[in-house]
């Protein structure tokens, strides 16, 4: 363990404090730090509001180090980084437009961390690695209840920064900082030792295949569109686990209980078929959020989180703006909890999707962190579901572990491969792109099977309301089945012809590939190494074209 510093920022009888002593009069800090953990609670004499905390350790780089960075939650784009790279953040063009900007910042961290700016820093969350020579050194915090942990390479002052989100936290009494893993080795050995030590309950599925709605009609669906497609997987029946319904059966986001003329019979009866089909019956909610425009927000306006000045927080900005459910009003809750009762037990849904999880947690509040009220809500969640599948989205990943039986781990695909322009500008770190998704499928590829069953979002076999060339359409499925054990499509599949009823059958089996190694050449070109079938394969791609070799790789 390399020599380590801490600073420490709070308030107390309204006078700021900043220290970087183990005691002052105010506190007392107890350090059980180990060599291979990090181990720190603070005790304190009086009532405290903390700002700030940190350890900080010198660390110099190597040329050739790589710094794993985990994003805040689910569609962050999560990734390797080396000297000379840049970390960006929301770009400075939404500055011009206000609405823009509040969306853009609204889904990641950057109301609550602040970009450098510049090259060579960079940060993540819960758990992240060094690489170097092929030596993994992993840093993984066992618990995220106490507050976000964040861990920031700065290459150019060669330092290592594991700080600890507790902004808005009041405590009176012990309060544990840092309960971290470190351990080095391998790139699979690591992360069985990471996550073994967390003793995560195990996911109530390994893998799912199947249809989502959304990335064909988005919310333009229809009973007769989802029975419809319902029908059309009979021909690929036999490969099919679930059949998930998307955003769009509700009036309203937040209405979920109201009917909605567009599903005259409800949707208990299309559960009825789903399983009559032999699948799972999968729905998708956002439990958090109540768009601007609902009758709840309309007729229970004091549900809703509200910053210190009294405007409710902007959950998100789809639908027109949404704002957030706070689980702590005691109606609201209620509200929740039969929401999802009557979905999972009424209904009979297998499977819920819960979507914009993150927004939550987005203002500290109760005494209590951003990393403390995210994994109570999703502790919540569970109490809701029972037993039944939990499919994570939108969610930071360390408070869901333990509690979602598979989650996604990238951003949306897109419906054309290459951007539109206005997502070149790199808006923020959750923008929707078939790249990022492939990228995160990739870089993540450690949580499958692990903390859960990932998701790696939806790929694509059909022929219309689609931009992607034959190549690209079978890359993503290929990286999708190697790295992912959530497999969906939101095609017809009663439009496929013989060729793509064959795939289909293809990628909804659930891999047994064993990956060797992943190597990037660069941020673009990577080079996958894995065996199938006691055959060694390589499959490489020029992830921004989606040029690859794929075809070698389906046989």
């Amino acid at each position: 363990m390399y020599d380590k510093k801490i600073y420490i920022k709070y308030k107390l009888n309204n006078r700021v404090y900043e220290d970087d002593l183990y005691q002052t009069q105010h506190y007392f800090i107890e350090d059980n730090t180990g060599e291979n953990e990090l181990k720190i609670t603070i005790i304190p004499r009086e009532k405290l509001e903390l700002i700030a905390f940190e350890v900080r350790y010198q660390r110099k780089y190597a040329n050739e180090e790589r710094f794993f960075c985990n994003g805040y939650q689910s569609w962050t784009t999560s990734r390797e980084y080396r000297r000379g790279d840049k970390y960006l953040g929301v770009t400075k063009l939404v500055n011009l437009f206000p609405m823009l900007k509040a969306a853009a910042e609204s889904s990641g961290d950057y109301m609550f961390y602040r970009y450098p700016g510049g090259s060579n820093v960079f940060h993540g969350y819960t758990y992240a690695y060094f690489r170097k020579e092929g030596e993994i050194e992993l840093w993984g915090s066992l618990s995220e209840k106490q507050g976000y942990t964040i861990f920031t390479a700065d290459f150019n002052k060669n330092t290592f920064t594991v700080a600890k989100d507790v902004e808005g936290l009041i405590i009176d009494a012990p309060y544990e900082l840092f309960n971290l893993l470190r351990v080095k080795g391998g790139y699979d050995a690591v992360f069985d030792a990471y996550f073994n030590a967390m003793k995560l309950p195990k996911p109530r599925t390994d893998f799912l295949a199947g249809y989502t709605s959304w990335y064909n009609y988005y919310t333009k669906i229809t009973e007769s569109i989802i029975l419809r497609d319902l029908d059309g997987l009979d021909k690929v029946k036999d490969s099919v686990t679930v059949f998930q319904i998307d955003d769009g059966y509700e009036p309203a986001v937040g209405d979920w209980l109201l009917p909605n003329p567009d599903f005259p019979n409800g949707m208990k009866p299309i559960a009825d078929k789903i399983h009559a089909k032999g699948y799972k019956a999968g729905i998708w909610l956002a439990p958090f959020n109540a768009a601007k425009k609902s009758r709840l927000v309309a007729e229970h306006p004091d549900w809703l989180i509200r910053k210190p000045n009294g405007k409710p927080v902007l959950g998100c900005a789809a639908w027109g703006g949404a704002y957030t459910l706070d689980i702590y009003h005691p109606q609201a809750r209620a509200y929740i909890k039969n929401v999802l009762q009557t979905v999972v037990n009424d209904w009979g849904y297998d499977m819920v999707k819960l979507d914009f999880l993150y927004s939550e947690c987005m203002l500290p509040r109760k005494g209590k962190t951003r990393g403390t009220i995210m994994c109570e809500a999703m502790a919540f969640l569970r109490e809701c579901v029972g037993e039944k599948l939990i499919l994570g989205c939108g969610v930071p990943l360390g408070p869901a572990f333990g509690y979602v039986d598979a989650c996604r781990i990238g951003c949306d695909a897109a419906l054309s491969y290459k951007p539109p322009f206005y997502l070149r500008l790199h808006i923020n770190r959750e923008t929707p792109s078939t790249q990022n998704s492939i990228n995160n499928a990739i870089q993540r590829r450690h949580l499958n099977r692990r903390a859960f069953a990932s998701d790696p979002d939806v790929f694509f076999l059909r022929e219309n309301n689609l931009k992607f060339t034959k190549d690209q359409k079978l890359l993503l499925a290929k990286i999708n089945h190697l790295f992912g054990s959530v497999l969906f499509v939101s095609d017809n599949a009663g439009d496929y012809g013989e060729e793509e009823t064959a795939l289909i059958k293809k990628f909804f089996v659930k891999s047994k590939a064993i990956i060797i190694n992943v190597d990037y050449e660069d941020d673009d070109d990577v080079n996958i190494f894995y065996l199938e079938d006691g055959v060694k394969k390589k499959l490489g791609a020029k992830i921004s074209t989606g040029v690859s070799n794929v075809n070698e790789n389906i046989q």
